[in-house]
């Protein structure tokens, strides 16, 4: 036990150290980190025996960058990366999140509890960097939908009066606020770059996970081979989407009291065994050091993640 603690703690300091250069490197120089975030824009171009391909950069760690760019899962993390928003590579968040996992492991290590038992805080405290990243991805998908049905507007007024589509998307990019302001660009990039307007908006819905842009993309890509109104689709579609908001709305309030209840019924059991440590602790530690009463929380663990999950399902209501 003493080896493996001794291999976990030599482990942690190497993570730091690699950790702290990765950070002073990346805030050192703000010119240098607006440079790469631009770089990073562009799209990846493709030509035969001419390298001017833009590398994937998953690290700033060389032999780290080697080793994700082997991995297959590196596409959709970078595209999750990228849906959130993040300025940081996916091997920062690798590095974190191993470095997270193995303090866990040697707290539980210290607090001589047995090995399985100490791989729990270690994988809890490892996931907690995807848990930001999905956080801010959700934050940053929510305030996209929000500023969809102004956009759409803003490109059937520019369509009304005798704009381009892509001069309607460039009023987009440069008047409205990240981030349908930025993903826009990226688009509007594409098509300066030669990429066909339906391949381009076929790549923006792809990479903005929106189910209300994919009703934009598609009424675009309809209009462009058999005609008509854009102008008129789409503020019919902006309407739909607010009044879709709406109802949305509605559902929240309704809802709202049953995602009370599904909070309260949650954290009562921990309240209630916190407070029975606190008044009698020879009550509630027969549940740790009596291998029935492990078996019995460890069950009750169990039934409430599946209670949770449960009432998770029935107050979300999908509009």
């Amino acid at each position: 036990m003493d080896l493996l603690i001794g291999i976990g703690t030599f482990i942690c300091v190497v993570l730091l150290i690699e950790g702290g250069s990765m950070v002073f490197r990346t805030f050192r120089s703000p010119e240098e980190r607006e440079i790469r975030r631009r770089l990073n824009r562009l799209t990846s171009l493709e030509y035969d025996n001419v390298d001017i391909v833009r590398k994937r950069m998953l690290s700033e760690v060389p032999w780290l960058n080697q080793k994700l760019l082997k991995l297959k899962w590196t596409g959709s993390a970078g595209l999750l990366l990228e849906q959130a928003g993040t300025r940081h590579t996916l091997g920062f968040y690798v590095l974190v999140s191993a470095l997270l996992a193995f303090l866990g492991f040697t707290v539980g290590s210290w607090l001589h509890l047995h090995y399985l038992v100490s791989i729990l805080p270690g994988a809890c405290l490892g996931c907690l960097p995807l848990w930001h990243i999905l956080k801010k991805k959700r934050k940053r998908m929510e305030k996209f939908q929000g500023q969809l049905p102004e956009a759409l507007d803003l490109v059937a007024r520019a369509l009304k009066a005798g704009q381009a589509l892509p001069g309607a998307l460039k009023m987009v990019a440069d008047e409205m606020a990240d981030p349908i302001g930025d993903e826009f660009d990226k688009t509007l990039n594409e098509i300066n770059f030669g990429v066909a307007v339906p391949e381009a908006l076929k790549n923006l819905a792809n990479r903005v996970d929106c189910l209300d842009l994919k009703f934009f993309v598609i009424a675009v890509v309809i209009q462009r081979e058999t005609g008509g109104n854009l102008a008129e689709i789409l503020e019919n579609i902006a309407r739909v989407i607010r009044e879709r908001f709406k109802l949305h709305g509605r559902i929240r309030v309704l809802a709202a009291e049953g995602k009370l209840s599904a909070g309260i019924l949650t954290g009562l059991p921990f309240i209630t065994a916190f407070v029975l440590l606190l008044a009698n602790p020879d009550y509630i530690k027969i549940l740790i050091r009596d291998p029935l009463g492990r078996a019995l929380a460890g069950l009750v663990l169990f039934l409430m993640i599946l209670g949770i999950f449960s009432m998770r399902k029935m107050i979300a209501i999908k509009v």
